[in-house]
């Protein structure tokens, strides 16, 4: 039986400039650029309290708040405060997969500090979280990483919630679906159209029938709805994809975003190359001016091996998503996946 910790940091941007300015608290600040096209990166929670949150359009924000405090974001002190917080979960546990700089799961069944609770582990964590930055974190302690991540957020802010073994079957029973992760609105909207509002209902539901309906995640959702989550945490995650979007102040024509691939193309390469990285896949992105989302990916049996290659492979994907010449996009971006560090020989991508 495992013991997991979720830790989620409150408001984690936000709150690290409200720490630096306390002037500010108790006023709707949010984090965000002041870019024509902006969005949230993140919302005090005074600014919560007036419908606003993470990724919602600045222009609409301050429809709803037209008194918001918008401060530009500092990404290079989040990520000085999140090592001091990572400096920390390494005094308890080497067993650290960081989510984000703002969360992470740690196991402790065996901790460094030989502390047998853990939920007294989680305590002493966030504990010394504040005694360190001056900011308050949150907890989930469960049996496994799904209800650990839950929990995290059932007494947020400044809370801890802890699922031991004996209570997770009443726990799930009255869980509703649209806490699951994974479970995004289209999802949810056809569970709901079967009556299924709840982890206990999904109980009565058959696996082949989930697997029928949902493919290879209507197995997970079985799993989940027996309180199963037999994923380890994963000491040295391997990063998943290195990505660079640009949002324009106009909406333009495919034929006039042109211009700024090449940027995009260089400022990914150049990140893979600091890394010491080496890339299989490529994805395109664009984001319409009704925000709906184009994307389209390719992956090789070799890896990309300089920036021409790169070039090729990306108007290859867009020639292939047939974009019609009238359509207007208020965003592009590139990534990179299929990472690794292992050394490759010099091949074509296409041998």
């Amino acid at each position: 039986m495992r013991k997991i910790i979720h830790i989620d940091m409150d408001a984690f941007y936000a709150s690290v400039e409200l720490r630096d300015r306390p002037d500010l608290i108790g006023l709707p600040v949010v984090i965000s650029s002041h870019h024509p096209r902006a969005v949230i990166a993140a919302a005090s929670y005074p600014a919560r309290e007036f419908g606003l949150r993470s990724a919602m359009p600045m222009s609409q924000a301050k429809k709803r708040c037209p008194q918001v405090i918008v401060i530009e974001p500092n990404f290079e002190k989040y990520r000085a405060v999140s090592a001091q917080i990572h400096h920390i979960f390494k005094q308890y546990t080497h067993l650290i997969e960081p989510l984000s700089l703002d969360e992470a799961y740690l196991d402790v069944t065996e901790n460094l500090k030989n502390i047998p609770s853990a939920t007294e582990v989680a305590q002493c964590i966030r504990s010394d979280i504040f005694k360190t930055t001056g900011l308050t974190s949150s907890a989930g302690v469960a049996p496994n990483k799904f209800l650990a991540k839950i929990a995290s957020d059932w007494h947020k802010p400044n809370g801890i919630c802890v699922i031991k073994p004996s209570q997770v079957q009443n726990f799930i029973q009255q869980l509703p679906l649209k806490k699951i992760p994974g479970v995004g609105r289209v999802t949810y909207e056809k569970l709901k159209n079967m009556q299924l509002e709840t982890l206990g209902d999904l109980q009565k539901i058959e696996e082949a029938f989930l697997i029928q309906n949902f493919g290879k995640y209507g197995q997970q959702l079985y799993l989940y709805a027996q309180g199963i989550d037999n994923r380890a945490v994963e000491g040295h995650r391997e990063r998943q994809q290195i990505s660079k979007e640009t949002t324009f102040d106009d909406d333009f024509t495919l034929e006039q975003c042109l211009p700024y691939w090449s940027k995009l193309i260089d400022q990914v390469w150049e990140s893979l190359e600091k890394k010491q990285l080496f890339a299989r896949g490529v994805s395109a992105k664009l984001k319409l001016k009704n925000f709906q989302v184009l994307q389209h990916s390719k992956s090789f049996k070799h890896p990309l091996s300089n920036k021409v290659e790169l070039e090729k492979v990306l108007y290859i994907l867009l020639s292939e998503m047939h974009i019609p010449a009238t359509d207007q996009f208020r965003l592009v971006g590139v990534g990179l996946y299929q990472l690794s560090n292992e050394v490759q020989p010099q091949l074509s991508l296409w041998d």
